[in-house]
C-alpha cells in the first residue's frame, strides 16, 4: 500500500500536470510560464522544479502517468495469461479511467509543437521500456539476450498510436466505434498475425 507522503507527492505532480496541461492548451505553450502553472497548482515554483525540470516536462506528465498505469495493469494481471491477452485486458481496464475524447485531440496539436517534441519522445521511449521490462518478467526471459519482450513493446505501442490517430482522424469512427474496442481488435489482429 502506497504511504500518505507518496500519495501526496503523487497528488502534486498531478496537480501541476494538469495545471501545465490546461494552461497549454487555453493559451498556447509560449504564452505559459512555470511560475503561472505553479500558482495554478497552488505550489511554489521551488516546489515545481522538485518535480519537472520544465514546462514541457509539466505537460507530457499526464502522458507519461497513462503509461505507467498501463505497465503497472499488465504486470498485476494473473500470470497464467498469455502476454497479448494481458496486454488487452490492462488497456481495457486503464482507457476508461485515462483515456477523453478532448483531451486526446488537444494531446494531438501539443505534439506538434517543436517545443514539446523531445519530451514526448523522451517519453515514449521511458514507455517502451517500462513495458519491455514487464513483458520479460512475464515471460521469464532475459531482455537482453532475447528480441521478444521490446519487439513485442514496440509493436502494441506504435499499433495503439496508429489505431487511436485513425478513431480520431477518420469521420464518425469516435461515433461508431470505442476506442477500447478497436485496441482489442488490434491486439486480437497482432495474435492472429494480421490475417484476414
Amino acid at each position: 500500500m502506497t504511504g500518505l507522503r507518496e500519495r501526496k507527492k503523487a497528488a502534486t505532480r498531478e496537480a501541476l500536470g494538469d495545471a501545465a496541461w490546461s494552461l497549454c492548451v487555453e493559451h498556447g505553450l509560449d504564452r505559459v510560464t512555470v511560475d503561472q502553472i505553479a500558482r495554478a497548482a497552488g505550489v511554489s515554483l521551488r516546489t515545481f522544479f522538485n518535480y519537472f525540470s520544465s514546462k514541457e516536462e509539466a505537460v507530457v506528465a499526464g502522458d507519461t502517468a497513462t503509461a505507467l498505469a498501463l505497465v503497472e495493469e499488465f504486470a498485476a494481471r494473473p500470470a497464467s495469461e498469455p502476454v497479448l491477452v494481458a496486454l488487452r485486458e490492462a488497456l481495457r481496464s486503464i482507457y476508461p479511467r485515462y483515456v477523453d475524447l478532448d483531451r486526446l485531440r488537444q494531446l494531438r496539436q501539443l505534439r506538434q509543437h517543436p517545443a514539446l517534441l523531445p519530451h514526448f519522445f523522451a517519453a515514449y521511449s521511458a514507455r517502451e521500456q517500462a513495458l519491455t521490462a514487464a513483458i520479460a518478467v512475464r515471460c521469464g526471459v532475459d531482455p537482453q539476450t532475447d528480441p521478444y519482450p521490446a519487439v513485442t513493446a514496440s509493436t502494441i505501442l506504435a499499433s495503439m498510436r496508429a489505431v487511436v490517430q485513425w478513431w480520431l482522424d477518420t469521420p464518425q469512427a469516435t461515433d461508431r466505434f470505442e476506442v477500447t474496442e478497436l485496441v482489442g481488435q488490434m491486439i486480437d489482429q497482432l495474435g492472429a498475425g494480421f490475417t484476414r
